[in-house]
């Protein structure tokens, strides 16, 4: 591994933990609908653009991990949604699809509505709690809607931070 690239894993790792943190910590983010955002969706989604599939898939991973910690979900949930997603994006980006703008906002939309809707179809419907159509809609809607404003922020974040430190290499 270059120098480089351990520079932007270590920036990834920093940048997940410290999204991590703005996420967890009540009160910075003010609420909308009395719904917080999940910032390590479009992180990790973004990350995967700009890295080879194994590295996003790793930082899906991790960011995964951290889902699951602080939504209080079983462990390994968020982590293998997340670093399958981000080794599909990561193969998609490298094979397939241009990274821009545009594939990143529709990557970030359709990863952010496919994870939290496979977390209330299966950690609140198949829980058996009740008011499920409400809860969906109330609650899981707006917090995806919330969490996707946040997809160019991080994609230009990662994008400049892989164009910097590839520029030398």
């Amino acid at each position: 591994m270059s120098r480089y690239k351990g520079i932007r894993c270590f920036a990834y790792v920093l940048e997940i933990l410290v999204l991590f943190m703005v996420q967890e910590t009540p009160g910075l983010l003010p609420p909308v609908l009395r719904e917080r955002p999940v910032l390590l969706i479009p992180a990790a989604l973004s990350i995967a653009f700009f890295e080879t599939e194994i590295t996003g898939m790793a930082f899906g991973v991790l960011a995964g991990l951290f889902l699951d910690f602080g939504m209080n979900a079983p462990f390994g949930f968020h982590a293998l949604l997340l670093g399958a997603l981000c080794w599909l994006l990561g193969l998609l980006a490298a094979e397939l699809i241009r990274t821009n703008l545009l594939t990143a906002l529709l990557a970030g939309a359709l990863g952010v509505f496919l994870v939290l809707s496979l977390q209330w179809l299966f950690l609140y419907l198949l829980a058996g709690y009740g008011s499920a159509g409400y809860a969906y809609t109330w609650h899981y809607l707006p917090r995806m809607g919330y969490s996707f404003v946040f997809m160019p922020i991080t994609y230009y974040f990662n994008r400049a931070l892989a164009l910097f430190l590839r520029e030398r290499e």
